[in-house]
Parts: structure tokens; sequence; C-alpha cells
């Protein structure tokens, strides 16, 4: 099994690593960003998969997260353009600033929110996560200074120090070396004793709490890491489409988020990453034949869930049961 899961992740890496090579070969620069799309995604996917894959916690509104790491560079983009300061701050264009500003935004709300939202379980946790993320979208909705319903237009990338990331390619690298890198530290998590108490309450809450264990301290932390990476993913996203808007935070997004996660493997982490792919692709495939995509996907879906319970990855990687 081990064998087999570094052959895939081996594969993977070499594949997404000369997307911008075939892109350059082909003289089709929308292979690169399709890609690009696809890692993105993926970002988020990995870590929506780390509560629930290996904590039971289905949560309903994780792109609450996204949409706010987005609108985190889009609202200090538009300060910086329009000298208009924000708090008295005239903004910046600086990754290593507005890059941890958007991050620690989405810390806070997912503090917030989990500690509400865990403090149920079930059907309640899910309804509770959705209710946040709905008025998350209501309240950008009603941002008119910033687009409103049209969303925001952002004029250039975020800028980092040495790397031009306005070039897609360097663009597309960068965010393949987070996505793995993000990956990466959310193995290490899974396999830490903080992941291993984190999974035993998936398993047994009532014989964690007699070995002394807390279960709301456990799931927060890890719902405000997995709030952080889907955050990271909206950072990136903003970045690469120069464009944000309240959908980012619908409850649409948050299902199709969950739906990548199921099509690629509950519980493995690699699954969701070969989840983001095929959903990526057969949307971009289903909408160049029919504006209603989703009536043709929706089935598709169903499907994969009905026959191919594991999802696509979760056999060959060892798929976690909870």
């Amino acid at each position: 099994m081990r064998s087999t899961r570094l052959a895939i992740i081996l594969i993977g890496l070499v594949a997404f690593a000369l997307v911008p090579i075939l892109s350059g070969f082909t003289g089709n620069a929308s292979i690169e960003g399709l890609a690009t799309r696809v890692v993105i995604y993926a970002i988020a996917a990995v870590s929506l998969d780390l509560i629930i894959g290996y904590g039971a916690l289905v949560s309903f509104g994780h792109a609450m997260f996204f949409a706010l790491g987005g609108y985190a560079v889009g609202i200090i983009a538009y300060h910086t353009n329009t000298g208009d300061p924000i708090f008295g701050w005239q903004g910046t264009n600086a990754a290593l600033i507005v890059w941890p500003i958007g991050l620690l935004a989405c810390v806070l709300l997912a503090m917030i929110v989990g500690w509400l939202a865990l403090k149920t379980a079930g059907v309640q946790f899910i309804m509770i996560t959705l209710a946040f993320a709905q008025l998350v979208f209501f309240i950008l909705v009603s941002l008119a200074t910033y687009g409103g319903d049209d969303g925001l237009l952002i004029d250039a990338r975020n800028t980092l120090p040495l790397i031009d990331i306005a070039n897609g390619s360097t663009f597309y690298y960068l965010c393949l070396l987070l996505l793995v890198l993000w990956t990466m530290f959310c193995m290490m998590i899974v396999n830490s004793r903080f992941g291993l108490i984190f999974q035993a309450l998936r398993q047994s809450e009532r014989r964690a709490i007699n070995l002394g264990i807390r279960p709301l301290n456990f799931r927060l932390a890890a719902f405000v890491i997995s709030a952080f990476g889907t955050g990271l993913a909206g950072i990136l996203w903003a970045n690469y489409a120069l464009f944000v808007t309240p959908d980012m935070a619908a409850w649409s997004k948050s299902g199709e988020f969950m739906a990548i996660v199921v099509l690629g493997g509950l519980g493995t982490l690699i699954g969701p990453i070969a989840g983001a792919a095929v959903f990526i692709i057969l949307e971009q495939i289903l909408s160049g034949w029919t504006e209603h995509w989703m009536i043709i996907m929706g089935p598709i879906l169903t499907l994969i869930a009905l026959f191919g319970q594991h999802g696509i990855l979760g056999r060959l990687l060892g798929k976690r049961h909870g």
C-alpha cells in the first residue's frame, strides 16, 4: 500500500510539473490556466478532507473562508489603487503583508464559527456552518463599495520578492508548491499525536473523554487549520482570476468542495487532488456543451458515489472509514 501511494504521488507530481511545458509545446495557454484552477481547488479540498475524512465534521460552509481570503486580497487592492485609506492605512500590493492579513481573518472567523458549531454535532453542526456561510454571502452582496452582487475586479496580482507571479507559469508553480507543502503538512498532522486523538474522537468520543481528552479543543484546532488552508486557496484564486464575487461564499461552492473530496476519496488527502482534477476537467468539457452542465454532472457524481464508494483513489490509498 505504501509503495502504491508513493507511486501515485510521484506520477501526480510529474504530471503537474509538466503542465506548463505541455501548454507551451501545444501553444494552448488554457491548459495551464485549467491546471492552475485544479491546483487551487485541490488546496481547498485537501483542507476540507482533513476535517471530514478524519474527524467526520461535515462542514457545509467552508466556502466562507474561500471567499474571505479572496475578498481580503480584493478589498486591500481596491484601497491601494484608489488611494482611499482603510482604517487609516493606504494599503499595499505586497503578498507578504496581504496574504497573512487574509489568513488571519479566516482564522479568526473559524475560531468563532467553530466554537459555536462544535458545541453541537451532526445535522446541527452542518446547519450552523451553512448559516454562517450564508451570512458571509449576504454581507458580501451588501458591500456596494466593493461591487456588491457584481463582484470586485482586481487590477494586478500581489507581488513577491524575487518572484514574478504576474507570469502565468511562475504563478502556477507557486500554487503547485503551496499545494505540495500544504498536503505534506496535513499528512504530518494526521500522523501526529494530535491527529491520532482527532481520529479517535471520530471513532468513540465517549471513550476519548474517559481518557481525559477535551473534544472541543482538538476539533476546534482542526477546524481552524482546515479554514486556514481554504482561505489560502481563496487568496490564490483572487490572484489567479483577478476577480472576486459573493458566489465564492455560496452554499453551492461548499457543495463543490465536498463533491471533490468524495469524488477523490474521503480520508486520503491525496484523493481530493485527483477529485479536483476530474471535477474541473469535467466541468470544462460539459460547460462547453451546455450551460446547464450540472444536469449532466449530477448523475455522474451520483454513479461514482454508488459504484465507487471509496472515490477515485480511495481504495488504492487505503480509505479511512468513518
